[in-house]
C-alpha cells in the first residue's frame, strides 16, 4: 500500500490524552463495554497483567495537543512514524464512512446522520477511558461510553512478536479499521449485543466482531479513494501483498490462534472473536462487498463456518 507523501493530514479529530476523566477503574478483558481486536492479549499469552514498556512514560499521550499536530502534518510523515500512520488512517476511514451510501440512507431512515468517533487516541503505556484505565495489556479498543477509539502504537510490535503478523501498513491500518467497525456498529444500535451475549462461537461477541472485521474489509476496498481536505488522494495503489498481510494480521488474532499461542487446547465456547478462519473470511467478504448488508453477520446461522 503506498502513501501520498503530499496528502495532507487533519488532527482534529484524534484524542486529546485518553478521553474524559473519571473512568472505573482497571479495564478487564471485555469489561466496561469495551470491545478490542483482541482481549487481553499479553495476559492470555505470558499470564500476567504487566503494561508492557512502549517507549512511553506511562502517562497518556495522544493527539489533539500539539504532539500530534506538530509532528503529522502530510503524508510523508506517516510514511515514517506510526502515531502519525494512525493519524492518516483516521481521516481515510472518516472520509470512507462519511460518504458510504448505504449508511446515510440507513441513518436518515431512523431520522440521523453519521458521527464519527469522538476522537481516536492514541497513547502510550496506559490512559484513561470511560470504559476503564486501558494498558497495552488489552490491546487496541473501542470504548462505547467515550464513543472513542484507543490504540498504542506499540501493539503492532507485539501482533508481530508475540502473534506472529507480519510488519506492513495495510495489517496496521486493518487494526485501526475494525475499531473503527465498532463504532460504526454503535451508529446503527448492534454494538450491545455483545454484552447480551458475550462468549461462544456464534454468540452475539462473536458476531459483533466479525462485522467489524468485514467493516474493515469495506474501507480496505474503497481506501484509494479516500481524499484530504484538499482532494487529494491518501492511499494509493493496494496491491495483493498488501491484502495477504491484512488477511496474516487477521489470522493472527482469531481466538483459536491465541488459544494454541497460550498453550492450552482450542475451545469455541471460550471464544469472544472469531477463529482465525472466520476473521480472514470476513474480512474478505468486505473486500468484496457492494453494499453494508453483505456484512450483516447476524444474518447466518454460524458466522464461524462462512
Amino acid at each position: 500500500m503506498s502513501i501520498n507523501d503530499n496528502a495532507s493530514l487533519d488532527t482534529s479529530r484524534m484524542g486529546g490524552g485518553g478521553g474524559r476523566t473519571g473512568g472505573r477503574g482497571p479495564m478487564l478483558a471485555g469489561g466496561g463495554g469495551a470491545l478490542g481486536l483482541v482481549v487481553a492479549v499479553i495476559l492470555v499469552l505470558t499470564g500476567n497483567g504487566d503494561v508492557l514498556t512502549s517507549g512511553g512514560d506511562g502517562q497518556p499521550t495522544a493527539g489533539g495537543d500539539d504532539r500530534l499536530t506538530h509532528k503529522c502534518r502530510t503524508g510523508a510523515d506517516a510514511a515514517q512514524d506510526r502515531e502519525c500512520l494512525m493519524v492518516l488512517g483516521e481521516n481515510s476511514l472518516h472520509d470512507f464512512w462519511s460518504s458510504q451510501p448505504d449508511l446515510a440512507r440507513d441513518l436518515s431512515e431512523a431520522g440521523a446522520d453519521f458521527r464519527g468517533p469522538r476522537q481516536v487516541v492514541v497513547y502510550r503505556g496506559r490512559t484513561q477511558s470511560q470504559c476503564g484505565t486501558a494498558s497495552n495489556q488489552i490491546g487496541p479498543f473501542y470504548c462505547p461510553l467515550d464513543e472513542s477509539v484507543f490504540i498504542d502504537t506499540y501493539f503492532f510490535d507485539l501482533m508481530e512478536r508475540r502473534l506472529g503478523a507480519e510488519d506492513g501498513t495495510l495489517a496496521e491500518l486493518y487494526v485501526l479499521a475494525h475499531e473503527y467497525g465498532h463504532h460504526v456498529e454503535n451508529v446503527y444500535g448492534v454494538l450491545e449485543e455483545a454484552q447480551k451475549d458475550p462468549q461462544g462461537p456464534s454468540s452475539g461477541a462473536v458476531r459483533v466482531e466479525l462485522m467489524a472485521d468485514c467493516f474493515a474489509g469495506m474501507w480496505i476496498r474503497g481506501a484509494t479513494r479516500t481524499t484530504d481536505a484538499g482532494g487529494r488522494p491518501l492511499l494509493t495503489d493496494v496491491t495483493e501483498a498488501d491484502v495477504r498481510n491484512a488477511m496474516g494480521a487477521a489470522k493472527a488474532v482469531g481466538d483459536d490462534e491465541i488459544q494454541k499461542k497460550s498453550g492450552g487446547g482450542v475451545d469455541p465456547e471460550a471464544w469472544t472473536h472469531g477463529s482465525a478462519r472466520a476473521r480472514q473470511a470476513w474480512l474478505l467478504r468486505g473486500m468484496g462487498a457492494e453494499s453494508i448488508t453483505a456484512c450483516d453477520t447476524f444474518a447466518v446461522a454460524e458466522p464461524n463456518t462462512v
